[in-house]
C-alpha cells in the first residue's frame, strides 16, 4: 500500500477544499491520526454496521465511517465505493476517499498461535454540520420556512436525477440519509445498499431487498429492483416534508395548512409550489410503478415554479464543499451532526 502512505493530513485538507480533486485511497494511519486513534470523543454516529467519527484537519473537518464486521459486509463496502467513485454533484455527499487495509495478526486459537487477517474498511466524506433531514421533520422547533423546504425538495430530486442518469439506484432513500450542509443544501448519502445498472439495464431480481420499511415501494416484496423504487421513496420524503408524517395526504388540506405560514408577498407563488409538490408526492407513491413520474419530469415541474432559480436547468456535475457551518443560523448549530453511515433505529434490512 505504498500508494496510500504518501497521503498526509495536509493533502487531505487540500482535497477537501479542491472541488476538482478525485477520491483516492487513504492510509489507515491517517484515518487514525485525524480521529485521535478512533477516540470515543470523536464518535458522532454508531450502529450495527459502522461507527462514524469526526476527523479534525487544521482548517476543516471530515467524517470517517469505519465499518464493523468487515468480512461479513465486504460486498457492501465494494458496492458503496464503486458508486461513490462515480458521483460528483452538489446534492450528493462529497466522497474524499477510502481505506482498505489488511494486516496479519498472531492470534491464539485452540491453544496455538495462528496468523489471522485483520481487515479495516473505512470511508471518508465531507463533514456536514446541520445533521440529517429527519431531525427537521420531527422537531417542530426547527420548522423550516417554505422557501427553504422547496429548495430542499428540489435539491433531493436533482441529486436523484443525477444518480439515475449515471445508472445508480440508491435503494435506501429516507430523511436520515439526506444530510444538510451549512446552508441547508440537501445531499444524498449512505450508498451501502445501492446498485449500479448497466447502461441498457432497467431492472433486476433479488431475494434480498435492502431498505427501510415505510420508504420501500409496495412491489419490493416481489424482489424486483427498478428505478421506480427510488421514485416511491422520494415521494414519501416529499410528503413528510409537507406534512411531518408519512402516508396519504389530501392536496387541498396540505395547501390550507401552509397558507398561513407563507410570506405574504410570495403567497400566490408559494401556494402553487406547495400544491405541485403535494401532487408530485402523491404521483411518486402511486401503487402502480408505471404511473410514477421520472426524475426529469419532476425537476422540470419544480424548476418552472422556482422564482429564485437561476440555474437554467438542473446541475449534473457541480460539487461543493460544506465548511460554511459558521454561517448557519444559530439554532441550527444545536442539531447533533448526522454523517454518512449513521444507523437509524428503524428497521434497515428486510429479507424476503
Amino acid at each position: 500500500m505504498d500508494h496510500q502512505s504518501s497521503t498526509s493530513r495536509s493533502d487531505l485538507e487540500r482535497m477537501l477544499f479542491d472541488e476538482t480533486a478525485e477520491p483516492k485511497a487513504l492510509p489507515l494511519s491517517l484515518m487514525a491520526e485525524i480521529t485521535n486513534g478512533f477516540s470515543d470523543k470523536h464518535k458522532i454516529g454508531e450502529g450495527g454496521f459502522a461507527v462514524v467519527y469526526q476527523g479534525m484537519l487544521q482548517n476543516g473537518k471530515v467524517a470517517v465511517k469505519r465499518l464493523s464486521n468487515t468480512h461479513m459486509y465486504e460486498k457492501e463496502f465494494h458496492r458503496e465505493v464503486e458508486c461513490l467513485m462515480m458521483v460528483k454533484h452538489k446534492n450528493v455527499v462529497r466522497f474524499l476517499g477510502y481505506c482498505a487495509d489488511t494486516q496479519g495478526s498472531m492470534e491464539r486459537y485452540n491453544g496455538k498461535f495462528v496468523m489471522a487477517d485483520v481487515q479495516q474498511r473505512l470511508l471518508c466524506f465531507e463533514y456536514l454540520p446541520n445533521g440529517s433531514l429527519d431531525k427537521y421533520i420531527t422537531d417542530t422547533s426547527r420548522k423550516v420556512q417554505w422557501r427553504k423546504c422547496f429548495q430542499i425538495i428540489k435539491g433531493i430530486c436533482q441529486g436523484l436525477h443525477y444518480l439515475h442518469q449515471r445508472n445508480i439506484l440508491h435503494l435506501d432513500l429516507k430523511p436520515a440519509n439526506i444530510l444538510l450542509d451549512g446552508n441547508l443544501v440537501p445531499k444524498i448519502a449512505d450508498f451501502g445498499v445501492s446498485r449500479c445498472f448497466h447502461e441498457m439495464q432497467s431492472r433486476a431480481i433479488t431475494v434480498n431487498i435492502c431498505g427501510t420499511l415505510g420508504y420501500l415501494a409496495p412491489e419490493f416484496c416481489n424482489g424486483e429492483i427498478t428505478y421506480q423504487l427510488d421514485i416511491c421513496s422520494v415521494g414519501v420524503i416529499i410528503i413528510e416534508i409537507l406534512t411531518g408524517k408519512k402516508g396519504y395526504l389530501a392536496v387541498d388540506n396540505v395547501v390550507e395548512s401552509w397558507s398561513n405560514k407563507l410570506e405574504k408577498s410570495q403567497s400566490d407563488v408559494q401556494l402553487k409550489q406547495v400544491r405541485i409538490c403535494a401532487e408530485i408526492g402523491i404521483e411518486c407513491t402511486d401503487f402502480n410503478p408505471a404511473k410514477r413520474p421520472g426524475t426529469k419530469n419532476i425537476i422540470d415541474r419544480l424548476v418552472s415554479l422556482d422564482e429564485t432559480d437561476s440555474m437554467g436547468g438542473y446541475i449534473e456535475t457541480s460539487a461543493v464543499t460544506s465548511q460554511q457551518a459558521e454561517n448557519a443560523p444559530e439554532e441550527l448549530h444545536q442539531a447533533r451532526p448526522k454523517v454518512p453511515g449513521e444507523i437509524s433505529s428503524e428497521v434497515s434490512f428486510v429479507k424476503v
